[in-house]
């Protein structure tokens, strides 16, 4: 396979890998054939609909959080569009209504709310609760759906079920960045407290979280537990991944600006923390670099920091074969997904430019921001 080429990438700029894309998807493909379930696309992970006719060969739509990424599944990406969000606006529900297939309720008053709405439209549409199975297998707290006081899903002690008639589908989402083991923990809880009730749904929406594309990916085990789900309980199957599907599937790539010295060294680059990895200063989290070490695996270690004025827009302290030098790039790995859906104009910073690396094409820039972008969010 031809490798990508930093000489060719203008930065800073996020480059998805055509080829690493497409060997996730040949994994997702394999789980739904093999399983027989369906795979959707978590548009909140990963938005990036100039590769969709891509991702649309293989999986069988998206799940959306928010009205506009209903649309935007809708437009760009087709199959079922899928949404779920903590609470719906009155304005918008019956946009949601036009564009989703299945719609998730977050809690028995909102589908009584919204009930007759759905009853009275002239679109069909699945309808669905979703649950809180109460069971923490996230360690990072801002990251956790089932965290002590979550609003995501109904528990077991507030669940109506006497309020059922008209809902289709169960939905639970309580992992992140898992693997198999987890979610086999996750249905042993769901069953217990919900068993009875799956063989009346047509339906199960087992969420996002599993991270299938990883290479050590229990998949043969994820197939094994959607067959017997589906046996026992007589239910369609749904997965929906975000993070999986673009895993390792492209970088950020950005260019050294300036160097200077304050009792160690420090790199400042043309990517921020702040603005283009937020995750970094959320989590917290510290993205792997092409070549570099933690401080100590190689000679020079460096504090590579953003050009806003945040104190704190720092990505984290690496050290390096060679001295870094301005003009030099820096190959931040695994940056496809939640960072263009989480990058922001902060300082009036330029976003990264977007774009595609192919062993047939080589480098194809995909969209370009400048000032408009920064000013039309403003007023």
């Amino acid at each position: 396979m031809k490798e990508l080429d930093v000489s060719q990438i203008p930065t800073p700029c996020y480059v998805c890998e055509k080829e690493k894309l497409q060997k996730n998807l040949a994994i997702l493909e394999c789980v739904q054939k093999e399983s027989d379930c369906k795979i959707l696309l978590a548009l909140k992970g990963f938005s990036m609909f100039s590769v969709f006719p891509l991702l649309n060969k293989v999986l069988k739509g998206t799940c959306a959080s928010s009205l506009y990424e209903a649309r935007l599944g809708r437009e760009e990406f087709g199959g079922e569009v899928h949404i779920y969000a903590p609470a719906y606006r009155d304005d918008e529900f019956d946009e949601i209504l036009s564009l989703a297939d299945h719609v998730v309720f977050n809690t028995f008053s909102q589908w009584e709310h919204f009930k007759d709405r759905v009853l009275e439209s002239k679109k069909r549409v699945s309808c669905g609760l979703r649950i809180n199975p109460e069971v923490s297998e996230v360690e990072t707290e801002i990251y956790n759906p089932c965290c002590r006081f979550s609003r995501l899903g109904t528990t077991k002690a507030e669940f109506r079920e006497g309020s059922l008639d008209g809902i289709r589908g169960i939905h639970f989402h309580a992992l992140c960045e898992k693997n198999v083991d987890a979610l086999e923990r996750t249905l042993e809880n769901v069953e217990k407290g919900f068993g009875h009730l799956l063989q009346k749904m047509e339906w199960v929406n087992f969420g996002g979280g599993h991270h299938i594309t990883r290479r050590d990916y229990g998949v043969d085990r994820l197939i094994e537990l959607i067959l017997r789900f589906k046996n026992d309980y007589g239910v369609d199957v749904y997965l929906e991944p975000g993070e999986a599907v673009a895993l390792d599937a492209g970088v950020l790539v950005a260019s050294v600006v300036d160097t200077m010295r304050n009792e160690m060294d420090i790199a400042i680059i043309d990517a921020s923390a702040s603005a283009h990895m937020p995750d970094v200063l959320e989590m917290p989290y510290r993205p792997q670099i092409r070549g570099a070490g933690i401080p100590g695996d190689y000679p020079f270690t460096y504090r590579l920091a953003g050009t806003t004025c945040l104190a704190g827009d720092v990505i984290g302290d690496y050290s390096f074969e060679k001295p870094l030098r301005k003009g030099d790039k820096i190959v931040f790995e695994d940056m496809l997904h939640y960072t263009m859906v989480k990058n922001n104009t902060f300082n009036g910073v330029r976003l990264p430019s977007i774009a595609v690396w192919s062993a047939e094409k080589g480098c194809e820039i995909v969209r370009r921001f400048g000032y408009e972008d920064y000013k039309s969010r403003l007023s």
